[in-house]
């Protein structure tokens, strides 16, 4: 677990372009419930959260289409949520930092760390960009 004194400038980076936290296994459940679409970004303290992730995501939802719904879960932190989250995001193995979009509950975009590591954050923008175009 890592403090929160630690983190908050990590979530505040999200929280603060209109990214929903996720602290609960329940509140998870029940964002991923709603009819629409959902962005759900795994956040955590790597250096490719820091540089591709987070700076991707927060160029994409820029976008003309963008998802009815942003939400963040912190892994080593938000454990529970990020459990949940990632039991939505199966069949892919968990990762952290990575990004699944969802369109009524349904999984319908998935980016993986290993999608996200090394690569701009423009690039990672791009892919969610139409991603959004087709299922938002």
């Amino acid at each position: 677990m890592y403090p929160p004194e630690l983190v908050k400038p990590m979530k505040d980076e999200l929280t603060t372009v209109g990214f929903e936290e996720l602290l609960s296994a329940e509140e998870v459940d029940k964002a991923l419930s709603e009819k629409g679409t959902a962005l759900v970004l795994v956040n955590s303290v790597c250096g490719c959260a820091a540089a591709n992730a987070r700076p991707g995501a927060r160029m994409a939802i820029e976008h003309s289409k963008k998802p009815d719904h942003l939400y963040t879960v912190f892994a080593g932190v938000d454990t529970e949520a990020t459990d949940k989250a990632r039991q939505h995001m199966v069949p892919f193995p968990p990762s952290s930092p990575s990004m699944g979009l969802f369109k009524d509950g349904e999984l319908v975009h998935m980016l993986e760390r290993h999608h996200i590591e090394g690569r701009p954050a423009e690039m990672i923008a791009e892919n969610l960009k139409a991603a959004f175009d087709e299922h938002c």
